[in-house]
C-alpha cells in the first residue's frame, strides 16, 4: 500500500474523530514529502536533532510534534518552530519549554506526558503528579507555554483488554481535568493510539493519534 492510500485508509477509520500525526522518525525527508503531498500536515519526531534537520527541507505549514521524551537542554533547538510538545513530564521541562519560547516571541502548546502503561521503560508523570503540576503556583508564571491536554502510552502487549483500560483510565482523568481555568491551561487534546492501538484510542476518546509504521512501514532504528 503506497503512502498516500495508507493515509487516506487511516482518515476514513478516524473519520473526523481523532487528528493525525505521522510519526516519521528516521524516516526520509522524501517519504515526508510523499505524505505531505497525501495531505498530512501534522510530523512527529522522537529525536531533537532529526525534527531540527528535516524542518528547514519541508514546508513552513508542517506541524512538528515533539512526541519522544525531551532533555531540557534539547529544547532550545525546537522551540523556533515547534507546533506541540507532547512530552512534557515535569515542570522543570515546562519552565525550560517557556524560558525558551519567551527568546523566541512564541507560545509554545504542550501536552502533559502520563504514565499509563505496565512498563518501567515508559516515561511519564502519575496521576496525582499531572494534578499537583496544574495547581501549582509556579505554572502562573509561565506566560510563552499552553497547556492543552494529555498523552500517554500504553503498554506495548496483544491484550486489547488490557490496552482499552489504560486509555480509558487516561480518558477519566482528562475528563476530570477539562474543567481547570488558568490562564495558560486550556485542556482539549488528547493524545493516544499508536499505529497498533489507535482504533482502540479513538474508541475511547482520543482526540489525535501518533501513526508511523501504518503510514510508512517498519522503521528502521
Amino acid at each position: 500500500m503506497s503512502i498516500e492510500s495508507s493515509i487516506r485508509h487511516i482518515e476514513h477509520q478516524l473519520a473526523g474523530r481523532a487528528d493525525l500525526v505521522a510519526v516519521t522518525k528516521t524516516k526520509p525527508v522524501a517519504l515526508l514529502q510523499q505524505a505531505y503531498e497525501a495531505g498530512c500536515r501534522r510530523f512527529g519526531e522522537n529525536r531533537v536533532q532529526e525534527m531540527a534537520e528535516k524542518q528547514p527541507q519541508l514546508p513552513a505549514d508542517v506541524r512538528w510534534h515533539q512526541i519522544g521524551h525531551l532533555q531540557t537542554n534539547k529544547v532550545k533547538y525546537i522551540a523556533p518552530f515547534v507546533s506541540l510538545i507532547e512530552s512534557v513530564d515535569s515542570l522543570k521541562l515546562l519552565e525550560e519549554i517557556d524560558r525558551q519560547a519567551r527568546k523566541h516571541d512564541r507560545i509554545i502548546d504542550c501536552l502533559l506526558q502520563v504514565y499509563i502503561a505496565d512498563e518501567e521503560t515508559k516515561f511519564g508523570l502519575l496521576p496525582e503528579e499531572v494534578i499537583d503540576l496544574l495547581q501549582s503556583p509556579e505554572l502562573d508564571k509561565l506566560s510563552n507555554i499552553r497547556v492543552i491536554g494529555l498523552m500517554g502510552i500504553a503498554t506495548n502487549t496483544d491484550d486489547d483488554a488490557q490496552i482499552r483500560q489504560e486509555f480509558k483510565s487516561l480518558k477519566q482523568l482528562f475528563d476530570a481535568l477539562r474543567p481547570v481555568e488558568r490562564p495558560n491551561v486550556a485542556i482539549t487534546e488528547l493524545s493516544m493510539g499508536m499505529s497498533s492501538d489507535y482504533l482502540i484510542a479513538v474508541e475511547e476518546g482520543s482526540t489525535m493519534v501518533r501513526v508511523g509504521s501504518a503510514i510508512f512501514g517498519s522503521r528502521q532504528v
